[in-house]
């Protein structure tokens, strides 16, 4: 098959690689209709993460099962899945508290490169949805999305425990920010503040929902949430980047008592400990358990309640992925869907 490999950083290259096959009898092999590229693959391509050896890319996918291993009892050939980034057992104690990401099993897909013609999929029956039947190529980008930036921001969003009456803000403006908005409107949030710089990711972000634009950064950031709130903070904030300004503004813009929740990949951040002691909020986050979330948001995109695909705006065969990134690193995309 072809599958998407880095080599060092900036250096994507599409070749051949070993078609997958059953491992283990809890495996399940797919065809890809879709898969993508995320911002955390970017960390290795601009060289942020270490690339020691050439490995595979990708960790979002769907598409439909053409093998299952023995002991694997809920899909069939011919089913149409959607999957986390996290493969996960769905039955372990920490699996059925809701933090399947983190499950006693946990295997990250990252580590299998999803940005491939067909994948093998790990504790299949714990980490696939199927839909409830076969998706027109409409849905396709909004139940790739679900895979994982669309898990993503739901959870920032819960974690934030967004709701009714509520003021929400949302640090960073890539396609997990974007969601987060998404899930803040329909979490039933009284007002979302999206902060970005962007133009294009403003329109979006406003047509998801947001009913306010933040453009100002860190401290002049934290500066105007504390003007709009009567200098107490947004009752619930969601960290969507992974950098020390973007955490420090999420924890500065929260009002104490209130929650934040943080899904950008951290990336040398530390936090102070007395800023944290005196600011008195709560705090929550990790890597998206996206697989509490997949029935519930596959059933909003199968019933087209939200419209999450609209964070696509460059579409490549799989081949171009090498385009793929150049695109997103230098933000002339907000996320890059490849076909197989």
């Amino acid at each position: 098959m072809r599958g998407v490999v880095i080599h060092a950083p900036g250096d994507i290259r599409v070749q051949d690689r070993e078609d997958p096959r059953i491992l283990e009898p809890t495996d399940a092999v797919i065809q890809l209709a879709a898969t993508c590229i995320c911002g955390s693959d970017l960390w290795p391509y601009r060289g942020i993460e270490e690339v020691s050896a050439a490995a595979p890319m990708g960790h979002e996918y769907v598409g439909t099962v053409t093998e299952i291993g023995a002991d694997v009892r809920t899909l069939k050939p011919g089913d149409f899945v959607v999957g986390s980034f996290w493969a996960s057992d769905n039955t372990c104690e920490i699996c059925r508290a809701g933090y399947q990401s983190r499950c006693v099993q946990a295997y990250p897909m990252g580590a299998i490169g999803t940005q491939a013609q067909f994948a093998r999929i790990p504790l299949a029956d714990g980490t696939l949805v199927a839909t409830p039947g076969q998706p027109d190529a409409g849905l396709l980008p909004s139940l790739m999305a679900a895979s994982d930036v669309l898990g993503t921001g739901w959870f920032g969003a819960v974690a934030a425990q967004v709701g009714p009456g509520k003021t929400v803000a949302v640090v960073g403006d890539g396609a997990v920010g974007l969601l987060a908005v998404l899930a803040a409107h329909q979490l039933g949030a009284e007002r979302i503040i999206a902060m970005s710089r962007h133009p294009k990711r403003q329109e979006l972000a406003r047509r998801f929902g947001a009913t306010d634009i933040v453009t100002e950064r860190g401290d002049d950031g934290v500066a105007v949430i504390k003007n709009m709130t009567n200098g107490l903070g947004a009752h619930s904030v969601v960290e969507a980047v992974g950098t020390q300004e973007s955490m420090m503004q999420a924890v500065r813009s929260t009002r104490p008592g209130g929650h934040m929740g943080f899904v950008g990949v951290s990336h040398d951040v530390a936090l102070p400990g007395l800023e944290l002691f005196f600011a008195e909020i709560n705090m929550l986050g990790g890597p998206a358990p996206v697989r509490r979330f997949l029935p519930e948001l596959i059933e909003l995109i199968w019933n087209r309640s939200i419209d999450p695909g609209q964070v696509f705006d460059l579409t490549l065969p799989l081949e171009d992925a090498a385009e793929g990134y150049r695109a997103m690193d230098e933000r002339r995309a907000v996320k890059v869907l490849l076909t197989p």
